[in-house]
């Protein structure tokens, strides 16, 4: 029992094919979604489109009922997935960095590029203040290396924290987020007279 696919199990070179395959389909998806519209990206934060969030939302449930499903059928194994490190202050630090450029420029990373792919000319802009990014981070990370690695806690899951199984925590999130549709449905009502033009 592990990964379904296993590092070594595909041929060399042919994980950057798949990994191009899946990211032109996942492209597609997010544009034919809308998410190359900045207005629509920053609908949430406004209060007139939730979109972004019923969509993350929906992806974290599916995922998330699919791994404990196929662990449970004995199809994978957590302890052989990949998880990323947690490092507390280096994840509030720069998700504060990369909310506040999210709700100015409209984009995330992920949604710019499909916006540069279809000649969006503000993501254009903001891809270009991405690789500006970039480039200050490579340059300047021996100033914040310690902040970077500092307050490790490893392969840290919720619930691990929290002492419960990751069932009772796949139910939690699927009540917390049918809350957060209905929520966000009610606060959407208020803006149902608006008509918005997601192509500029």
């Amino acid at each position: 029992m592990g990964p379904l696919v296993k590092m070594g199990e595909i041929a060399t070179g042919w994980d950057f094919v798949i990994a191009f395959v899946i990211g032109i389909v996942f492209g597609i998806a997010m544009e034919q979604a809308g998410f190359s519209s900045s207005k629509k990206i920053t609908g949430w934060i406004f209060g007139y489109d939730f979109t972004v969030i019923r969509v993350f939302f929906t992806a974290a449930i599916v995922a998330m009922i699919g791994l404990v499903v196929m662990q449970y059928v004995g199809w994978i194994n957590f302890d052989e997935l990949f998880i990323n490190p947690t490092y507390l202050w280096s994840i509030v630090v720069g998700g504060s960095m990369m909310g506040a450029g999210f709700a100015i420029g409209g984009f995330c990373p992920g949604t710019s590029v499909v916006a540069v792919a279809i000649g969006k000319k503000d993501a254009m802009v903001f891809f270009v203040g991405i690789l500006i990014g970039v480039f200050i981070f490579s340059e300047g990370y021996p100033i914040w290396e310690e902040l970077y690695n500092g307050s490790a806690y490893g392969q840290l899951l919720i619930s691990d924290v929290l002492g419960v199984s990751k069932g009772v925590w796949a139910f939690i999130f699927i009540i917390f987020a049918f809350g957060t549709f209905w929520g966000t449905a009610a606060i959407r009502k208020k803006y149902a007279h608006k008509e918005l033009d997601y192509n500029n």
